[in-house]
């Protein structure tokens, strides 16, 4: 599977179960047991649309494609600045 079809996959996937949109994709790797990916999406719409709360997700699929695992990894509001790992 090439990574633009991973990630668009994981993206399908985690609308699917969590009922968000993704905004974004924002990390992608391939591993000996398929991939994992990164998916940003809005949680909580503000206005000012600067105050959004945004979310980060770690998105793991098997080799065909298949969601295996799904957890937000950070929380965080559109307008910080800061970068977590």
């Amino acid at each position: 599977m090439k990574a633009t079809e991973a990630a668009a996959r994981a993206v399908e996937q985690l609308a699917m179960l969590s009922g968000r949109v993704a905004e974004a994709v924002t990390g992608l790797e391939k591993d000996d047991d398929g991939w994992r990916v990164r998916v940003e999406v809005l949680e909580l719409e503000r206005i000012p649309h600067s105050t959004d709360v945004l979310a980060e997700y770690a998105v793991d699929l098997d080799g065909e494609g298949d969601l295996t695992s799904y957890k937000r990894v950070r929380r965080y509001t559109r307008g910080s600045s800061k970068e977590e790992d």
